[in-house]
């Protein structure tokens, strides 16, 4: 395949998950608008590869929030699957404790799963909170990027106080410390970041650790900073991303062509940061 481009950011429900749709992601599939929740994975495959993509799929452990668990051996299946299109990431309840520091090594050591993912508003914690520090030292160790979501969410949004997800947890602000303290960590910051998205620019400007990828957000809203620095200052540390399904690479490439990216530029944000950061060939 010619590869074009990386999509850094898919969902891929796995384990209970993929039997019973949380309330929350029903409310953000309906606040995008997307038809496409039940996606199969032949047709997803199909969808990235006659596109000359790759795609990085994960699901997000919650099941202290939520009770309903992940599975990462689902990922590491549809991998197994189309390794032409696939890359896995795994994740974790970050309340599990050592039980997620084992899974942790078990994903990348035993899966091949490249990467690891935290949502920290449906997941309910501050990820500055040292508490959770033992998971980012064994990402460190075991030598992957971890992916943070950042700014407001779809999942819970327009029910009657979110669901009770609080967005505070996706404040950028809150992953400057982790930065800081694990300098050998490379972060991905998920999504532009809004409201948020000048502190997100702010943490990834003076922390090089720090990656933005610009999913979950349709590229016509991107804000004016955000175009700015991605064209210019952090050209090198941003990626591309969807949020697949709730948006397809489609719109989101067509939105993209429409800004004022420099021809430069444009690749290294669809292509070569993340083959950098993936380390691929």
């Amino acid at each position: 395949m010619d590869l074009q481009a990386i999509d850094i950011h898919t969902h891929m429900h796995t384990g209970d998950r993929a039997r019973e749709t949380p309330a929350g992601v029903r409310d953000g599939a309906k606040y995008f608008g997307t038809g496409q929740m039940e996606i199969g994975l032949d047709e997803r495959a199909e969808l990235y590869r006659s596109r000359h993509m790759m795609a990085v799929i994960f699901d997000v452990d919650y099941e202290s929030a939520a009770g309903l668990r992940s599975n990462n051996d689902d990922i590491a299946a549809a991998v197994a699957r189309y390794p032409d299109v696939f890359i896995g990431f795994g994740t974790v309840d970050p309340w599990k404790g050592v039980a997620a520091v084992r899974e942790i090594r078990r994903c990348i050591s035993e899966l091949g799963l490249k990467g690891m993912k935290f949502q920290q508003i449906t997941q309910h914690f501050d990820p500055s909170d040292r508490r959770f520090y033992p998971l980012y030292e064994t990402i460190a160790e075991v030598g992957v990027p971890v992916v943070f979501h950042m700014g407001t969410t779809a999942i819970g949004a327009t029910s009657p106080g979110g669901r009770g997800y609080r967005l505070k947890y996706g404040r950028p602000i809150l992953i400057d410390d982790v930065a800081a303290d694990f300098p050998e960590l490379t972060i991905i910051g998920a999504h532009p970041g809004w409201p948020w998205h000048d502190e997100l620019l702010a943490v990834a400007r003076h922390k090089g650790n720090v990656y933005i990828d610009l999913s979950g957000w349709a590229p016509k809203y991107f804000p004016p900073s955000v175009v700015q620095y991605a064209n210019t200052l952090l050209q090198d540390r941003v990626l591309f991303g969807t949020d697949f399904p709730m948006l397809t690479p489609d719109r989101w490439l067509k939105e993209f062509e429409e800004l004022p990216f420099k021809p430069e530029v444009r690749p290294k944000i669809l292509l070569e940061n993340a083959k950098r950061l993936l380390k691929l060939a």
